[in-house]
C-alpha cells in the first residue's frame, strides 16, 4: 500500500548537514515519508536572500542514488545559475537516511518498482509546493523542472504526462520501457523468477548481488498502460531536451532518436560518451567530465529558456 499524502508532516524535518556559501546553502538528508511509509532523503540547495526561484528536481537511475558520483557539483552548478535544486533517494532504491550512499537495505531494493517511484517523485513535488514546508520560500511552486537519469529519466517522462505541475523536462539517457532489468531475459529465466518469486543480479561496481522480487514484473503488467513510456512521451505538451550519448550501451542512442521524431516539443542532444557521460562512483575531481559538464551548461539555458 502507499501511504496517503495527507499522512507527510513537512513541517518536521531530519537535518545531517547546512552549509553556507555566502547567500547559498544546501541542505541534506532531509526525510519525508516515501512508498510503503519508507523514507525518502531528500537534499535542497538554494539561496538564503528569501527570492524565490525555478526549481530543478533530479531523478536517479536504476542502481543509483542522489549524491552518486558527487552529484553536489552539479547541483552546487544549478544554484549559481539562479535555480533551485533538489534531488533525492527514491524510498525503495536500496539505501537508507544513514546509509545514504550504500545499498544496505536490499529488501528494500527488492521491492522496488515503477508504480512506487512514481509515487515518490509525486511526494517530492507535494513537498517542494507544500505550505508547511519551511524551505519553500526559495521557490517559485510555479516554475518546476525536473531532470531524470537512465529509468528515473523515464519516471519522469511518465510523471510529466500526468502533473500538469511540471512545466520543462530534461532527461539523460532515458530508458525506452519499464522493463529494467528483465527486457532482455528468457522465457526460461522469466520463469524461474516467477517460480521462485526472486530473480539476482550482479552490481557491476559493488558485486552485490541484488535481489529483484517477481512483484516488480507483476506490478508493470498490472499498470502497464500508465507505464507506457513511448505512449507518454509522444504526447507531452511542454519544453523536453533529451541528452543521450551516442556511446551508450546500457540504453542505445537509438531509444532518443525515437522519443525526438515522436514529440515536435522534443529537441535532442547528443555528446559522444557513455551512459552515465563519463562520470562514476566514487568521484572525487572537482571538475566534471568534459561531456557532463556539456550536459550541464545546455541543461541550464535550457531551463532559463524555458522556466
Amino acid at each position: 500500500m502507499h501511504p496517503n499524502n495527507d499522512n507527510n508532516d513537512f513541517s518536521l524535518f531530519r537535518i545531517f548537514t547546512l552549509q553556507n556559501r555566502s547567500t547559498m546553502a544546501k541542505v541534506k538528508n532531509l526525510i519525508i515519508k516515501g512508498s510503503d511509509d519508507k523514507p525518502i532523503a531528500l537534499d535542497i540547495f538554494f539561496n538564503e536572500t528569501h527570492e524565490q526561484q525555478p526549481v530543478i528536481i533530479y531523478a536517479h537511475g536504476f542502481n543509483g542514488f542522489k549524491d552518486w558520483g558527487n552529484f553536489d557539483l552539479i547541483a552546487e552548478q544549478f544554484l549559481a545559475s539562479g535555480f533551485t535544486f533538489v534531488k533525492f533517494n527514491f524510498s525503495h532504491n536500496g539505501t537508507t537516511p544513514d546509509t545514504p550512499e550504500d545499498f544496505t537495505d536490499l529488501e528494500g531494493f527488492g521491492e522496488n518498482n515503477y508504480t512506487k517511484q512514481l509515487y515518490d517523485l509525486g511526494l517530492v513535488i507535494d513537498w517542494v509546493q507544500h505550505p508547511a514546508n519551511s524551505l519553500r520560500y526559495g521557490i517559485d511552486k510555479e516554475r518546476i523542472g525536473l531532470v531524470g537519469h537512465s529509468m528515473g529519466g523515464g519516471i519522469c517522462i511518465l510523471k510529466t504526462a500526468e502533473d500538469s505541475r511540471i512545466k520543462a523536462l530534461v532527461t539523460w539517457a532515458a530508458i525506452g520501457a519499464c522493463k529494467t532489468p528483465w527486457g532482455g531475459w528468457s522465457k526460461e529465466k522469466m520463469m524461474e523468477w516467477k517460480q521462485s518469486g526472486v530473480a539476482y543480479y550482479t552490481n557491476s561496481r559493488t558485486r552485490q548481488e541484488m535481489p529483484l522480487h517477481y512483484q516488480l514484473y507483476e506490478d508493470y503488467l498490472l499498470h502497464d498502460k500508465q507505464l507506457d513510456i513511448p505512449k507518454a512521451a509522444a504526447t507531452l505538451p511542454i519544453p523536453w531536451l533529451l541528452c543521450h550519448g551516442t556511446e551508450d550501451t546500457t540504453v542505445p542512442v537509438k531509444v532518443a532518436y525515437q522519443f525526438a521524431a515522436a514529440n515536435p516539443k522534443a529537441t535532442l542532444l547528443t555528446v559522444s560518451s557513455d551512459h552515465v557521460f563519463g562520470r562514476k562512483h566514487p568521484w572525487n575531481p572537482l571538475e566534471q567530465p568534459i561531456p557532463m559538464q556539456e550536459v550541464i551548461n545546455k541543461n541550464i539555458l535550457f531551463f532559463k529558456q524555458h522556466l
